[in-house]
Formats: C-alpha cells, structure tokens, sequence
C-alpha cells in the first residue's frame, strides 16, 4: 500500500491480534503469503533498473559515435552545448545528491525508490556529453556514477523489502503456531 507521496506504508500484521477462527487464520495466511510474494517482486527492481541501465550503457558505447551530428540549423537554434567540465561538475553534483537521498532513506528505514529516474537522469548525461563532443573522453564517468548510484539504490530496496519478509514470515509461522495449538 502506498501513500499519497508514493512512499510505502507498513502495517506491522505481527502486531495485529491472531484470527480466531480456522476460517479467518487460513486466509490471514494466504494474505500473509501474498505479500511475501510481492516484497519478494519489489526486492528485486533495484537489479532490473540496473541491468537496464548496464543495457543502455552498452548500447551507448556501441552506437552513439555513430551518430550523425545535429544540422546546422539544429545547432544555431540550440545554442552552443555546455562545456564538458560543466557537465562533468553537474555530474559530480547529481551524484552526490542521489548518494544523499539514498542515504537518507536508509537511515529514516523508507522504502521508497526512484530508479527509473536514475537511469534517466544518467542518460540525459550521455546526451549532454555526446552533444558537447566530449563522450568518448567522459563515458566511463557516468557509467561509474551509475554503478554507484543504482548498486546503492537496489541494496536499499533489496534490504527494506527482505526485512519486511522475514517479519511476514515471522506472522505466518505465529498463524501456524495458533492453528496447530487450536487443533491439539
């Protein structure tokens, strides 16, 4: 369940009194396992976000020296590109903030994730350095900031959703426990 913000919401069902009934505690049990299933699909969207990225990376590096330039035309009516060692200072810049918002969701226990933004955002850099002429010097640069960034990012999301498995987990077995003491 998510928040209006988009940050996730945790219910602490280990918390929440057992069902009473055989009835009540078998489909707490499925509900219980259907959630294990997703935070199981969530912990996992850090890696695809930075195989995609890997991807585009790849693609970049194979292709983008082989691009015609822009026209002329193009060119007077976007101005000039800004310089390499702007970019490359609004890369250092952009890294730093994503590591500290990264950081920070860590340290306040959110589950939030922004990804797919990343891997934009990092190819809006490859842009800026192919238009600026100045890729083939700078490719390694936001490759390693991307690395850094979506590494950080998809063990963050790896971590919180595997905390929120094994306390899933933890409200199953309690069902278990109750079903099979009601039984005995």
């Amino acid at each position: 369940m998510k928040t209006r913000s988009g940050k996730a919401m945790t219910k602490l069902f280990h918390d929440l009194p057992l069902p009473e009934t055989p009835e009540g505690n078998e489909q707490a049990r499925r509900e219980a396992a259907a959630r294990v299933r997703a935070y199981q699909r969530r912990a996992l969207r850090g890696v695809w976000y930075l195989v995609a990225f890997l991807g585009v990376s790849l693609a970049v590096q194979q292709w983008f020296s082989h691009l015609p330039d822009f026209p002329p035309s193009a060119r007077q009516l976007l101005g000039l590109p800004p310089s390499p060692k702007m970019i490359s200072g609004l890369l250092i810049v952009y890294s730093f903030s994503a590591l500290i918002l990264i950081l920070g969701r860590m340290t306040t226990g959110n589950g939030a994730f922004s990804g797919l933004p990343h891997v934009g955002y990092l190819v809006v850099f490859y842009l800026f350095y192919h238009v600026a002429h100045a890729l083939d010097d700078n490719f390694h640069a936001v490759l390693a900031a991307g690395i850094t960034i979506l590494s950080l990012e998809s063990y963050h999301v790896w971590t919180w959703n595997q905390e929120r498995i094994r306390q899933e987990k933890q409200h199953i077995i309690r069902l278990d426990r109750m079903r099979e003491w009601k039984k005995g």
